[in-house]
């Protein structure tokens, strides 16, 4: 797996420049289906909607960042954008077959992540942009008082969403479960809410501890204090 990008700090880095037609790798299978999704929308003729104001969008929707994710999709084609808020209730780390963008809108996030088999964590602060790449194990921690926007592709047919739970006393796998993503806003409230209610699958067995479906209140004012 390559090592992860440290975030983006407010305007890109380095200007983007486009590169010429002949030089471009011809598309993949997955992105030929992507490619094709995002062409149909943007070719099908219909009106435009108005751009989003975020901060009177939050002044009056607020009250639909519900536990245990907190996300509310404003757009679903052809990319799936979340708005998140904080705090969030979640020990699921989620596996998506394709990257996703983060974008720190207001307070800082945690981002816990499994790279090479070890536990990682990535803070983005208020202003920060992070691409995770597809595949990343990873744990999405909002505080209270934040909002970030989330960017996911649409899924290929042939592709799995996976949730994950690790033990947080011996770090083994202890459940996953697994869905072809159709609406993100809704399937992972629904994993995670299964999860909540089987006590069974939240059992370890490797060494018996049961997990937690949601971080201690000490947990959390840890990594919310925590030096970035």
């Amino acid at each position: 797996m390559l090592k992860l990008r440290t975030p983006i700090e407010g305007a890109v880095r380095h200007a983007c420049r486009q590169t010429p037609a002949f030089a471009r790798a011809p598309f993949t299978a997955r992105q030929r289906v992507q490619h094709a999704a995002f062409s149909s929308s943007r070719q099908s003729g219909a009106q435009l909607s108005s751009p989003l104001n975020l901060p009177k969008w939050l002044q009056e929707n607020s009250h639909l960042l519900k536990p245990p994710v907190n996300n509310y999709c404003v757009y679903n084609d052809p990319m799936t954008v979340m708005i998140v808020g904080g705090p969030n209730a979640r020990t699921d780390y989620h596996i998506n077959e394709t990257p996703e963008f983060f974008y720190q809108y207001k307070g800082r996030m945690l981002l816990k992540t499994v790279q090479n088999g070890e536990f990682k964590d990535i803070y983005i602060n208020e202003g920060e942009l992070f691409l995770l790449p597809a595949n990343t194990p990873h744990n999405p921690v909002r505080f209270a008082d934040t909002v970030g926007v989330v960017l996911e592709q649409p899924r290929p047919e042939s592709s799995m969403d996976w949730l994950r739970w690790y033990c947080q006393n011996c770090g083994e796998k202890v459940h996953e479960a697994s869905f072809h993503c159709t609406n993100l806003g809704t399937q992972i409230k629904e994993a995670v809410n299964a999860f909540k209610e089987d006590s069974e699958k939240r059992k370890c067995g490797n060494c018996g501890e049961t997990c937690d479906v949601a971080p201690k209140p000490e947990v959390m004012e840890k990594m919310r204090t925590a030096p970035s």
